[in-house]
């Protein structure tokens, strides 16, 4: 007569019994006490899941399949703050200034006249880089230009439209609030 083989229930009911606690122990030493639950459930519906892969010798199958767990939530929230600070970054930027439409016009169109008072290629270096979002090294191969050459054209177009907005706004002229004015500073990458 043969033993019966136990059913794939029982089977995980007993993995769960024996190691739940070890893989809790590992996932605390690597995570904060609010996700080492997380960790632990994901660990076994991995090995509920890959029930007929779990070896006979189950602990280190399973601490592995935490160790890639805990490395997945770290990704996870790693993306999650980036998108959120570039998400905050964004919003300062396109975020107006004053809740009233006239000044939100007015801001606009100093900004758009200091533009327009740049040179050709001062104008071109600060929309490559503030408007279609490239790098001082592709935006130089762009305008065809040295990366030096170009990081100096961009320096002194900021240069140039700072003096202008702050020129605008020395005349009682509408310029940009503060926000505003760094708009075309923050969007650019540094470099």
């Amino acid at each position: 007569m043969s033993t019966a083989q136990p059913s794939d229930a029982q089977r995980f009911s007993d993995l769960w019994d024996r190691y739940a606690p070890r893989i809790q122990a590992y996932a605390l030493r690597h995570v904060d006490r609010d996700e080492a639950p997380e960790i632990v459930a994901e660990t076994f519906l991995v090995a509920w899941r890959r029930l007929a892969d779990v070896p006979g010798e189950p602990l280190p199958w399973l601490l592995v399949v935490a160790r890639n767990t805990v490395a997945s939530h770290r990704r996870s929230r790693h993306r999650a703050r980036v998108l959120s600070d570039e998400l905050a970054r964004l919003h300062a930027v396109v975020a107006p200034a004053s809740s009233s439409a006239d000044e939100v016009v007015s801001e606009r169109d100093a900004l758009l006249r200091a533009l327009a008072a740049l040179t050709p290629v001062e104008r071109e270096a600060l929309l490559l880089v503030a408007w279609d979002g490239l790098s001082p090294a592709q935006a130089a191969r762009v305008a065809g230009c040295s990366v030096s050459a170009f990081k100096v054209r961009l320096h002194r177009a900021r240069r140039r439209l700072d003096g202008s907005l702050a020129s605008q706004s020395d005349a009682d002229d509408p310029a940009p609030s503060p926000a505003a004015r760094s708009a075309l500073t923050l969007v650019t990458p540094e470099g």
